[in-house]
């Protein structure tokens, strides 16, 4: 691959690690779209790829989310568990499934996560409240960095969330999307997580789950070391970017792109499918 298109491809991934760190999913959704769409990079290698960029968005944001309190990190630990073993499944089934077949499920999982995000009207539970149902007490507080105030939560839900998880963990490996687009509105919507926690706590838990499918796609030969290096520059500068910028963000607006984003994604993919965009 030429130089200068590694260059702009470096380039256009800061978008997406900043998109991954201010919504908490790891930037896959872009990357996968950019490569295979703007560049005609196979779907596998696509997916190979945006994992590394998955990791060096997880690693540009994380850090600095837990300095700042957003990050529940006792949860992310929780759901861990289930995301990595779903994750070793999925990049084992990526590798031997059909690109269109991945094209199309990638499409409804967006669309899913797009309707879900519309629906849902945020309600915080007190971990007092949380606790009553739930024996293992995964309750957290932070200070919005937009509101500037605290802001205390319980988790609900656990089994459902780790249920969940699992799935996201299996869409990590076989899409290359981090989870996060499964485990943001889990998270959110399931479990009563505020949004900001959730999306720090996402991003602090996508790089654990990309780095277990990246492991498989290597050893099938499916990572271009070139190409990987120019993604994750961009989606780790990206990150940083972003973990910046979402103080100036209210809860709503990062509801409505998220979902506005996801739309126009799945719908991408969907011509991309059936061939309407540069054949499948």
């Amino acid at each position: 691959m030429e130089p200068l298109v590694l260059l702009l491809i470096a380039l256009l991934c800061i978008s997406a690690g900043l998109v991954g760190a201010l919504m908490g999913i790891g930037g896959g959704l872009i990357i996968i779209p950019l490569l295979t769409l703007g560049f005609g990079i196979p779907m596998q290698e696509a997916i190979g790829a945006s994992l590394i960029g998955v990791i060096a968005t997880s690693t540009g944001a994380a850090t600095r989310y837990v300095k700042q309190g957003l990050t529940n990190v006792r949860l992310a630990l929780f759901l861990e568990m289930s995301t990595t073993i779903g994750s070793i499944v999925g990049a084992l089934i990526a590798v031997y499934t059909d690109q269109t077949v991945l094209f199309l499920l990638f499409s409804m999982l967006l669309v899913y996560s797009a309707v879900m995000m519309v629906r849902h009207r945020e309600i915080i539970f007190s971990p007092e409240d949380a606790a009553c149902n739930d024996s293992l007490d995964l309750s957290c507080s932070y200070v919005d960095p937009k509101e500037d105030i605290k802001v205390s939560y319980g988790v609900k839900g656990l089994r459902k969330g780790l249920a969940y998880s699992g799935v996201a963990g299996m869409l990590s490996g076989l899409l290359g999307v981090g989870g996060g687009l499964v485990k943001v509105p889990v998270m959110n919507v399931c479990m009563n997580v505020p949004l900001k926690a959730a999306t720090a706590t996402s991003n602090f838990m996508i790089g654990v789950t990309a780095l277990t499918g990246a492991v498989i796609f290597y050893g099938h030969g499916l990572l271009d070391a070139y190409l990987c290096a120019a993604v994750a520059l961009g989606t780790f500068t990206g990150a940083y970017i972003g973990t910046r910028a979402v103080a100036h963000y209210s809860t709503a607006q990062l509801r409505k792109w998220f979902a506005v984003l996801l739309f126009i994604v799945a719908f991408t993919m969907v011509m991309k499918a059936f061939g309407l965009w540069g054949g499948a």
